[in-house]
């Protein structure tokens, strides 16, 4: 995880800014690292702007969270990359974080079946992925090769997901926690429903890189029947990780409770820094350029298969924004018009 340049001591609650904001910390008598993540307005924009059944946009929400948790971590200008592909009811996830604090999703699903898992009481958000994989990439851009870590989809939660990453690819003792849920507000035109997100990160970074010790590998190959060496976890990190374990979903989510304040409320006795607070904001970098230069980038027999009523039609699955064309305006140079 990245080291801000400007720290701020946390010895009371403070008041520095609630939603769409990503606020790393430390505490330092601990060897932890950790970023809180509140989203408001960028998580209701991205999942208001989707008609997802409620199961479906949780979901997605949780994953937005996840992947800007993950990705602010990034000390270059890129791109991270969350998506899942998997067999539930919800066969894709995408998130794309952009740094320094943009980000986009959108999720593929089966309506029947999203349907039928709401009605039989099975949408947590393990029996809507089912089995499959998640991956992660870093994309540092044109001249850059990319960097993507894999984790199995066992029918667990993306928090578990996340656990099994830190443990098998990275081998960093390392907790996350995540909260989405709807509230509703009044207004002129009564009351409407607003989606709110929420997560904690929490690292175990000792500079002595033996006391890291990961407890949850796998035996591995060892043949059945042989007897494992359980090396106990270290005594900081068993701290650490129960007090997150601590977090409930209204605390990650409560718009009067800052990230400061769940900061100081959790470590205040160890001694807890704050830095910075970076902001977040829902985006899309789509564009009618970006999505001619694409359509160019098409054979002419496949531009012209796409061609309805006169015109090529594309809708931007992230944003949903509408480019409409006239077949000249994207045929090939030297091409014959229609």
């Amino acid at each position: 995880m990245s080291n801000p340049d400007t720290a701020i001591p946390v010895r009371a609650p403070a008041q520095i800014g609630l939603d769409d904001t990503i606020l790393p910390f430390e505490v330092k008598a601990l060897d932890l690292r950790g970023r809180i993540v509140r989203l408001g307005a960028a998580v209701d924009a991205i999942l208001g702007g989707h008609d997802y059944p409620t199961p479906v946009a949780k979901l997605l929400g949780e994953a937005i969270v996840l992947t800007v948790m993950l990705g602010s971590a990034l000390k270059f200008e890129g791109r991270f990359i969350l998506q899942t592909q998997s067999d539930g009811p919800v066969r894709m996830l995408v998130v794309d974080f952009t740094s320094p604090g943009n980000v986009r999703a959108c999720a593929r699903f089966d309506a029947e079946r999203v349907a039928q898992a709401i009605a039989a009481n099975a949408a947590a958000p393990g029996q809507l992925l089912g089995r499959g994989h998640l991956a992660m990439t870093i994309d540092q851009g044109p001249e850059m090769s990319r960097y993507q870590g894999l984790v199995a989809l066992e029918g667990g939660d993306l928090e578990q997901a996340a656990h099994e990453y830190f443990a098998r690819s990275e081998q960093i003792p390392t907790r996350v926690r995540l909260g989405v849920a709807e509230e509703f507000r009044g207004g002129e035109n009564g009351a409407r429903r607003h989606w709110r997100a929420g997560g904690l990160l929490l690292q175990f970074l000792p500079a002595a890189p033996e006391r890291a010790r990961v407890a949850d590998l796998h035996p591995g190959d060892a043949p059945p029947g042989t007897a494992l060496h359980v090396v106990p976890e270290d005594d900081a990190w068993v701290e650490g990780r129960s007090l997150v374990d601590t977090v409930d979903d209204l605390e990650l989510l409560d718009p009067d409770l800052s990230s400061e304040r769940l900061a100081y409320r959790l470590f205040h006795e160890r001694g807890v820094r704050v830095f910075r607070a970076a902001p977040v904001a829902a985006q899309c970098s789509c564009s009618r350029g970006n999505v001619e230069n694409m359509l160019k980038s098409f054979p002419q027999r496949d531009r012209d298969d796409m061609i309805e009523n006169g015109r090529i039609t594309v809708t931007c699955e992230f944003c949903s924004s509408t480019y409409v064309f006239a077949p000249h305006e994207i045929a090939a140079p030297g091409s014959a018009p229609l």
